[in-house]
């Protein structure tokens, strides 16, 4: 009888309808083991985060050599669809006949054990296998689509901005150079200093002036010796801008555009979900849903400060309980806002142009600007964007003052050459896939995490 050729997701999908029907399938062994009249293999295609549990006994061709298969083993099964609804998994499929596609060697370093993360960032080649990390990396590819659905649903282009640059577009000097192996003159390719892009913003900002709605969503670097575990020196960044759209209309896409993104990952992942929810932090599902039936609030960053100062005089203990207007708000005072305070998400608004990035829109109290950063339970802050300053003058004075308007004249010609009110804001990608599954760590979310002090791959 020939066999129907499919895979685990269309297996799990469909499993009554292939009911005594003869499969194939091609994939790895997770693991192997033999009882003597009866064995048992759990097998992953990497379509479907769930297992299929093969069964063999010594009626299977070549029993032997079926049960002497290592973990890891790549292998072509054919077999047949057994129902078996008393048992945890739906079905199981006997096995008729195994080909030994490529061996495993015994030194194969994920075995039937629980292994720490810190030891699996050092096989960052071989840990897609382990159950972590193909959940992690088939929510970040669920993910990334559909921040790409929720933009093209609205309109939105999709802008390509380049890697290599001339300008340090956050003003922090955290660049990493771009040379080339000339040995005599290896900055002068381009004719001038470059350096990789830290942010595609001003790149993306003349096309909303053109196409109204736009977002950018790529790699970024930044050079920063920073040894957390939410800081790497390459992540990928969402960097939406909108023309005619003011900082309320901002957040009212941040907010919606939060809000797609969990319920889409909860809706096209529910066993990653389920295990994150199991093994990472029982609280994940239900935080997550919190924050899709909340309303985001708002709060100026003056009222949050005098809140955390009563906080502080009624004996909240902070790391840094120096709390002053000006200060740069550290993670534990952001969670303790959007934790304790309003208990869901909440926006900060109208900060303090001096921790400010120079392109945000000057508020007419002089001292602050049109900036937003959404703050979330668990985390602090996961969005940052403002209103941009769309007057020549103020934006010129504000550039000339930190000597950088050399090299973006033609940023400041969007002001002159029909600019109009527009809005941004940015999300660090790999931060909100951290929020999504629970995971705190960067590097356990990142492919082949880049940081600094170390780089393998």
């Amino acid at each position: 009888m020939e066999s129907i050729k499919t895979t685990n997701k269309e297996l799990f999908t469909n499993f009554k309808e292939f009911a005594n029907k003869n499969v194939a399938l091609q994939g790895w062994i997770r693991t192997n083991r033999d009882n003597g009249n009866i064995g048992f293999i759990e097998f992953n295609d990497g379509t479907f985060f769930k297992n299929v549990q093969l069964v063999y006994g010594k009626d299977t061709k070549n029993h032997d050599v079926v049960a002497g298969l290592r973990n890891g083993a790549a292998i072509e099964l054919t077999g047949t669809v057994k129902l078996t609804p008393e048992n945890k998994q739906p079905f199981e499929i006997e096995l008729n006949e195994v080909v030994l596609a490529g061996d495993c060697d015994d030194d194969y370093p994920l075995q039937k054990k629980r292994h720490s993360f810190e030891f699996l960032r050092e096989i960052a080649h071989i840990r897609p296998r382990g159950n972590t990390f193909q959940a992690v990396f088939r929510i970040r590819s669920v993910l990334s689509f559909a921040i790409h659905q929720f933009f093209n649903e609205r309109g939105f282009l999709y802008v390509h901005t380049p890697e290599i640059t001339t300008n340090d577009g956050e003003g922090a000097g955290n660049v990493f150079d771009v040379t080339t192996h000339d040995t005599k003159d290896p900055f002068n390719f381009y004719g001038r200093k470059v350096n990789l892009t830290v942010t595609g913003q001003l790149h993306v900002e003349p096309f909303a002036l053109s196409f109204r709605n736009v977002y950018t969503f790529g790699p970024v670097f930044r050079a920063e010796h920073s040894n957390t575990v939410r800081h790497a020196s390459e992540f990928w960044m969402i960097e939406p801008e909108m023309a005619f759209c003011d900082l309320n209309g901002n957040m009212e896409v941040i907010e919606a555009c939060i809000k797609y993104c969990i319920n889409y990952v909860l809706k096209n992942c529910p066993e990653e979900m389920e295990f994150f929810n199991t093994m990472i932090d029982n609280t994940l599902i239900e935080r997550l849903k919190h924050v899709v039936n909340s309303e985001f609030k708002k709060l100026t960053y003056t009222e949050g400060i005098e809140v955390l100062k009563n906080a502080v005089k009624n004996g909240v203990k902070f790391e840094n309980s120096d709390i002053f207007w000006g200060m740069d708000l550290q993670s534990e005072h952001e969670r303790y806002l959007t934790e304790q305070i309003v208990k869901g998400p909440l926006f900060l608004i109208d900060y303090p142009s001096g921790i400010k990035a120079f392109y945000m829109k000057e508020n007419a109290d002089g001292k602050t600007v049109a900036a937003c950063d959404l703050l979330v339970p668990a985390v602090g802050e996961l969005v940052g964007g403002s209103q941009r300053e769309e007057r020549y003058d103020v934006l010129k004075g504000k550039m000339d003052k930190l000597g950088i308007t050399e090299g973006l004249e033609w940023y400041l010609d969007t002001r002159k050459y029909g600019g109009c009110v527009h809005s941004g804001f940015g999300i660090g990608f790999d931060r909100l896939l951290m929020y999504v599954t629970g995971m705190q760590n960067i590097r356990d979310v990142q492919p082949y995490p880049r940081t600094s002090n170390s780089i393998k791959y």
